[in-house]
């Protein structure tokens, strides 16, 4: 004779079933739907980016060259030969010079900006759509037809250089070796700043409006409301825009390459990645260019982890 309880079915067994035994089943198989699910992501990322760097890694060990499909020659093991000729490079060392410009400026003008306007975004204001519209239309029009109105505004007979009169750099903006990577680093703020205001609009719609009306109980104005409620609110989105913004900038390419005619003047605005397709493609050294990538990874994934461990001190 079968048994039942209060906490269940009867099994097969005669013994009651805890309730609890399915859900605990479902657990036990819910790890392989998920697995399920995420695997074309996983193919993607290994297919994309986990199996070129590890052969990216492979090449920088080694004397390899670039061939035509089906030749076969030989690549001999190196070591740390490639590593010696990238920390050597007095371009290498100029173009991580110039990405450290660019990311004292370019990090924190892109926080403080994408912050500040989505919050003004987030009010209720006149034409808002069109607004945000309107900073979000530079990150998805093409670099080139962009690049083509920042040179006629800051080339040696451009816009800026007509109203600035006797007072314009000379020599100008984009050929001016102390002036090239900010005017980049302004110009690529600019071009992403409607992605990161995306962000923050995204982050903004999770602050509670309550603490916005307790803090303006007890006295607070826009800005104390600001700095106590909105930046404490998306401190995490803070830290994604962070890493975001570094990893981006440290990728710099087609902004020099476009902007200053491929690094110049005299490397003053060359880039890492710049250079490994200087070095790797016009110059026919793959392996040098590897090492250099792999250098550069190794640079951003440390920098991130400090800026992320910087943008979340405090939190919770």
């Amino acid at each position: 004779m079968s048994t039942t309880g209060t906490t269940g079915t009867t099994g097969t067994t005669g013994i009651p079933a805890p309730k609890g035994a399915a859900r605990a089943r479902l657990r036990l198989r819910l790890p392989g739907i998920g697995a399920l699910f995420v695997s074309p992501y996983v193919l993607f990322v290994t297919a994309v980016f986990a199996v070129p760097l590890g052969y990216t890694i492979w090449i920088s060990f080694h004397r390899f060259y670039f061939t035509a499909p089906g030749t076969d020659i030989d690549t001999p093991w190196v070591g740390l030969r490639n590593y010696q000729d990238v920390f050597s490079d007095p371009v290498v060392q100029r173009s991580f010079l110039n990405i450290a410009i660019f990311l004292v400026i370019n990090v924190p003008l892109t926080v403080v900006l994408a912050l500040v306007l989505a919050s003004a975004l987030n009010a209720k204001l006149p034409f808002r759509s069109f607004f945000r519209a309107a900073y979000y239309l530079p990150y998805v029009t093409a670099s080139v037809a962009l690049v083509a109105v920042w040179q006629y505004i800051f080339g040696a007979d451009g816009l800026l250089n007509t109203v600035l009169g006797g007072l314009a750099p000379d020599p100008s903006w984009l050929v001016n070796s102390s002036l090239a990577m900010p005017v980049i680093a302004v110009f690529v703020t600019w071009k992403q700043l409607g992605f990161f205001v995306m962000l923050y609009l995204a982050a903004l719609q999770s602050v509670p409006r309550e603490l916005y009306e307790s803090a303006s109980i007890d006295g607070a104005g826009r800005v104390r409301s600001f700095m106590s409620v909105t930046v404490p609110g998306v401190r995490h989105a803070t830290t994604l825009v962070t890493v975001f913004a570094i990893i981006t900038g440290a990728n710099l390419f087609s902004e020099p390459y476009l902007l200053t005619g491929g690094g110049g003047p005299d490397h003053a605005s060359s880039s890492p990645v710049l250079v490994m397709y200087q070095k790797g493609i016009e110059q026919a050294h793959p392996d040098f260019a590897a090492a250099l990538g792999v250098v550069l990874v190794v640079f951003v994934v440390v920098l991130a982890l400090v800026a992320r461990k910087f943008t979340e001190k405090g939190a919770e």
